[in-house]
C-alpha cells in the first residue's frame, strides 16, 4: 500500500510508484499514435469523416458512469478486506488478555498464541497465494507446525490444547466458551477474506469496461480530426489515460491482498500483531514496518 501525504505539483506529474501509468502507457502510446496517423490520412490523402461530436459526448457520459460504478464495486471490496484484517488485529490482542484471564500454565497460553500467529502468517500467504516466506516459516516453526500447513490446522490444534485444558479441569466452562468464541471470530474473517480472494469481480464487468474502452477510443478521433488537427493525439492520450486509468484502478482494488503497490499491507498488519504479543509472550516487541520508498508491504 502506498503511504504518503498530500502530493506536490511536482510529485503529482511525476510520481510513478503506486500509479497506474507503467502498467497504461502502451496503450496510450498507442492510441496517441492511432490518432497521429489519421490526422495524417485526412491532411493529407483524404478527407476522413468528421462526425458530430455529441454523440461521442453521450457515448463519454454513458462509460464514465459505468467506469465509476466497477470502482466503487471494487473499493468496497478492498475496504472490507481492509475491515476483516483490522478485525483479526483487534481479536488477536483480544485473544492475548483472555488467555491471561482464563489460563493459568504460561507454556499453554504460549502454545495457544504462537498457533494463533501461526494462523495469520499462514492465512496471508494463503491469501497472497504464495510459497513460505521467512515470516511464516518463523511463525510455523514456533508453534510446531510444519511450513506448508493450512490456516485451519493452526486453529484446529488451538481447539485441540484448550479441549485438553477443559478436559484436565484446568479451564472451566466460562472460559472455554469466551475463548471458543474467539477462535470463531477468527474463523470467520478468514472465511470472510478468503471469499473476497476467490470471488473476483463478475468477468462481465471487466469486458464490457475494456471492450467499450477501447470502442470508444478507437472511434473518438475521428469528431477531433477536424477541430482539433494535430492536438488530436494529445486530447486522445489524455482521454485514454482517463479511461484505461480508471479501469487498471479497478483491477488493482478488485485484488487487495496481490502484492501490486495498492494492494493491503498484510505484512505490516502481521507486524503489528506480533508487537502486540511480545508483552503476552515475554518478549522484546519487534519494530514496526516502516514504509520503503513510500510503499508499505
Amino acid at each position: 500500500m502506498i503511504v504518503r501525504g498530500k502530493p506536490s505539483l511536482w510529485h503529482v506529474l511525476t510520481a510513478v510508484r503506486g500509479s497506474v501509468l507503467p502498467v497504461i502507457a502502451p496503450q496510450i502510446v498507442g492510441m496517441m499514435a492511432y490518432a497521429a496517423v489519421l490526422v495524417w490520412i485526412d491532411h493529407t490523402f483524404h478527407d476522413l469523416p468528421h462526425p458530430e461530436p455529441t454523440a461521442f459526448g453521450v457515448f463519454g457520459i454513458a462509460l464514465s458512469l459505468f467506469l465509476g460504478f466497477r470502482n466503487n464495486a471494487a473499493y468496497d471490496r478492498w475496504w472490507e478486506a481492509r475491515k476483516l484484517w483490522g478485525l483479526m488485529l483487534a481479536n488477536m490482542r483480544a485473544l492475548a488478555r483472555e488467555t491471561e484471564v482464563f489460563l493459568k500454565d504460561e507454556a499453554v497460553r504460549h502454545r495457544i498464541l504462537r498457533l494463533a500467529l501461526a494462523n495469520l502468517h499462514l492465512h496471508r500467504i494463503n491469501l497472497r497465494r504464495s510459497g513460505p516466506d521467512e515470516a511464516s516459516r518463523a511463525a510455523t516453526g514456533r508453534a510446531g507446525l510444519p511450513d506448508m500447513a493450512r490456516p485451519c490446522d493452526a486453529l484446529d490444534a488451538m481447539a485441540w490444547v484448550l479441549a485438553a485444558e477443559r478436559e484436565a479441569g484446568r479451564l472451566d466452562g466460562f472460559g472455554a466458551r469466551q475463548l471458543a468464541d474467539r477462535m470463531s471470530d477468527l474463523g470467520n474473517h478468514q472465511a470472510g477474506a478468503e471469499r473476497i480472494a476467490v470471488t473476483p469481480l463478475p468477468y462481465v464487468y471487466s469486458l464490457l469496461v475494456f471492450r467499450t474502452s477501447w470502442l470508444y477510443l478507437l472511434i473518438v478521433p475521428f469528431s477531433l480530426v477536424g477541430p482539433a488537427s494535430w492536438m488530436t493525439p494529445l486530447v486522445v492520450g489524455v482521454m485514454a489515460y482517463i479511461f484505461f486509468g480508471f479501469a487498471e484502478v479497478t483491477e488493482e482494488l478488485s485484488h487487495p491482498f496481490d502484492t501490486t503497490p495498492n494492494a493491503l499491507p498484510l505484512n505490516a498488519i502481521c507486524r503489528a500483531v506480533e508487537i502486540s504479543m511480545a508483552p503476552h509472550l515475554g518478549e522484546p516487541a519487534p519494530p514496526s514496518l516502516a514504509p520503503a520508498d513510500f510503499r508499505l508491504d
